[in-house]
């Protein structure tokens, strides 16, 4: 997915050291930036002339007692802060100042200081002052398709909806919280809600006594990536949940058994902003009367378009969905799912998608669903910062 930078406290951003020390010991103005620059001065070079002042010569940054501004600097040694972000958003701020990404005008434009190559150098070297290599890069981060599962390890809260087309007798929602730890892992809690209607077989009315609501079967899970490349542009991961009976089985609101869910999970950027998702994995219940054991595979395509050079981000994508029971004489269910992500917030990181789900099998009784969901990238800012 693309995402914006860290908020408040980092208002300036990291990006911020591709520009003049202006409020430090050294003012350099961005006509001085452009002159010091010059062709085939190395990122750690033109690093030193015109961001050491503010941001330090190891990327700790200056205290703001010596800087005039209360506003604390970012720290480019902090792993978890300085690899989350594709170098695409630290450019853009860097090119069109903090206003890019809705943050403050005391972040100054520099594209026309600075060459955008040379803001790809010096932001090349910052990328440096992270010591470890574990924590995979924000490069790796492709947008969210509505069902298949990311390999990248999030802080994200996602709320999906599904309702039937040909027959809306439900609603079903699903909220996902993800919480990521470390440089590779991630823990998420998963609540699934609907409503249906009380005899989906017989007349419907508007009435709101004819459906009621619940909640599912609540899931908790842990996914753990166990290669990343940014080199070769790929991400994989592990992941398990464990999908608890909270739902009301009468109701049919959850099949009353705990079911151990594993799958696996990768990612690939590929040319011309195209990029691929992948999963697999299977479902065991723990009670076989109650549920079936099954397997399953799914894989998005897509490619992601920006509305102006660091504007709105769209994303149109295609996944395949297949499922197969693992019973002898099965036959697999499929699924295809054409959707649209985009970008709503100016900072990136509150995102929309929206689809339909269609079967290519058993259309009869598995019906055409629309779906959608709303994303939060809470890492990156409030839900109501950055627009």
């Amino acid at each position: 997915m693309i995402t914006s930078i860290r908020s408040r406290g980092a208002i300036i951003l990291l990006t911020a050291a591709v520009a003049a020390a202006m409020w430090g010991a050294e003012l350099v103005s961005p006509g001085h930036c452009q002159e010091k620059a010059g062709a085939g001065r190395t990122g750690a070079e033109l690093y030193q002339s015109a961001c050491a002042a503010c941001h330090g010569m190891r990327g700790t940054g200056v205290e703001p007692s010596r800087l005039g501004f209360g506003i604390p600097m970012p720290d480019f040694t902090d792993c978890s802060f300085a690899t989350r972000e594709p170098n695409a958003d630290w450019l853009a701020v860097a090119h069109d100042g903090g206003p890019a990404r809705a943050f403050s005008r005391l972040m100054p434009a520099f594209g026309d200081a600075l060459k955008e190559d040379e803001l790809e150098r010096v932001l090349n070297h910052m990328r440096g002052f992270c010591p470890e290599n574990a924590w995979p890069r924000g490069e790796l981060n492709l947008p969210r398709p509505l069902v298949t599962e990311k390999a990248y390890p999030e802080d994200e809260a996602v709320i999906t909806t599904a309702i039937a087309t040909e027959d809306p007798s439900s609603i079903s929602n699903k909220l996902v919280y993800e919480k990521r730890f470390g440089a590779r892992n991630q823990i998420e809690l998963i609540v699934p809600f609907a409503w249906k209607h009380k005899d989906s077989g017989g007349a419907q009315t508007d009435s709101t006594e004819n459906w009621s609501g619940g909640i599912g079967n609540i899931a908790v899970g842990a996914k753990r990536a166990l290669f990343h490349s940014l080199r070769h542009g790929s991400i994989f991961s592990v992941a398990g949940e464990l999908v608890l009976p909270t739902g009301d089985r009468a109701k049919d609101f959850g099949n009353g058994t705990t079911v151990f869910e594993p799958f696996a999970s990768f990612g690939q950027v590929l040319p011309s902003n195209f990029f691929l998702h992948a999963q697999a994995g299977a479902e065991f219940p723990f009670d076989t009367d109650r549920a079936k054991r099954e397997a399953f595979w799914r894989a998005a395509l897509g490619r992601s378009f920006e509305s102006e050079r660091f504007g709105r981000a769209w994303s149109p994508m295609v996944e395949l969905l297949g499922a197969r029971t693992l019973i002898a004489r099965e036959k697999v269910q499929w699924d295809i799912v054409p959707q649209m992500q985009v970008t709503l917030s100016q900072r990136q990181h509150i995102l929309f998608a929206i689809g339909t789900r269609i079967p290519l099998t058993d259309s009869g009784p598995r019906k055409t669903e629309l779906v959608f969901y709303l994303l939060w990238d809470w890492f990156d800012g409030g839900l109501f910062d950055g627009w």
